[in-house]
C-alpha cells in the first residue's frame, strides 16, 4: 500500500477497505491528485474542500500565508502594521484557502474573495461554513481580477494567480487534472501578474500591502512590474529558499 493509499484509507474511509475505496485507489493509480480523490486538502489547520476542482493549495502557499498572517500583528503583536480591522482581498481565490485562513486567524478582519470561475463560489462558501468561520465577515465576488471591486481599496491583498509559462512541462497529475486557467499565464508566465500590477495601486489602501505568489524563475521580472508602477516591492523566499512571493507596499502619501 502506498502512502497516498494509506492516507486515503484513513482519512476518507476510516480504515475500512470498501468497494468505494478500491474505486478511489484506481483514481489515484490513474494519476488523479490525492486532494481531489479525498475531496479536501489541509491548509493551516483548516479542511479546504475541493468540490469544484480548483487549484489544490500547495505547501509553499501555506507557508507564505502563515508568514503574512504573522506579519499583520494579530498573531504577532510586535508588528508595526497598523490596521486593526483590515479589509483583506483573496484575489484569484480558487478554493478560498488563503482568505479562509485570514478569517480564522484575524477575528476583526473582513475578507473578500475574488474569483473568475463561478463554479468555485459554492466551494469557497462551503469552506467558510464547514470550518465554522464567521460568514458575516466574508464576501465572495465573481469576475475578472479587480473588476468586481471597482472603487474599493484593501489594506491587504493576497493572491496566488496563474504564473506558469505556457511552454513549461508539468507532471501529468497536474496538467491532466488541475484547471489550466489557474496554472498558465502566457509565454513568460507574467500575463496575469502584469495585469495585476497595472491596477494594483488603485486597490491598496495607503500603507497597505499585497503579497503575490510568482514563478521562481521570473521573480525579478515580476517584481519589476510593480516598481515600474510606482510601488515599493521586494522578493520573499519560500521554505526551500526559492524566490516565491512579491511583497508590494503602497507608501502613505503615494500619489501614483
Amino acid at each position: 500500500m502506498t502512502r497516498d493509499e494509506q492516507w486515503l484509507l484513513e482519512e476518507k474511509y476510516a480504515g475500512h477497505e470498501t468497494e468505494e475505496y478500491e474505486t478511489d485507489k484506481k483514481r489515484l493509480a490513474s494519476g488523479e491528485p490525492l486532494g481531489y480523490t479525498i475531496g479536501w486538502q489541509p491548509f493551516l489547520g483548516l479542511k479546504i474542500h475541493l468540490d469544484s476542482h480548483p487549484l489544490i493549495p500547495r505547501v509553499e502557499t501555506e507557508w507564505w500565508t502563515e508568514r503574512l498572517l504573522d506579519m499583520l500583528g494579530f498573531v504577532n503583536p510586535t508588528s508595526d502594521v497598523g490596521f486593526t480591522k483590515p479589509n483583506i482581498l483573496d484575489l484569484c481565490a480558487g478554493s478560498g484557502a488563503i482568505g479562509c485562513a485570514a478569517l480564522a486567524r484575524l477575528p476583526d478582519a473582513h475578507v473578500y474573495f475574488g474569483e473568475i470561475d463561478l463554479a468555485h463560489e459554492a466551494t469557497i462558501l462551503k469552506n467558510i461554513r464547514d470550518n465554522n468561520l464567521d460568514e458575516s465577515r466574508a464576501e465572495v465576488r465573481i469576475g475578472d481580477l479587480f473588476e468586481p471591486f471597482a472603487g474599493m481599496q484593501f489594506d491587504l491583498i493576497a493572491t496566488n494567480p496563474p504564473y506558469i509559462p505556457a511552454g513549461r512541462e508539468l507532471p501529468a497529475s497536474v496538467t491532466g487534472h488541475e484547471p489550466s486557467i489557474a496554472l498558465f499565464a502566457g509565454d513568460d508566465g507574467l500575463a496575469i501578474i502584469r495585469r495585476i500590477a497595472i491596477d494594483l495601486h488603485n486597490h491598496i489602501s495607503p500603507g497597505g500591502q499585497a503579497w503575490i505568489e510568482c514563478d521562481s524563475a521570473h521573480a525579478a521580472a515580476a517584481c519589476a512590474l510593480f516598481t515600474d508602477h510606482g510601488l515599493v516591492a521586494d522578493i520573499r523566499t519560500d521554505q526551500y529558499g526559492q524566490p516565491r512571493v512579491i511583497r508590494v507596499e503602497k507608501r502613505v502619501g503615494s500619489m501614483r
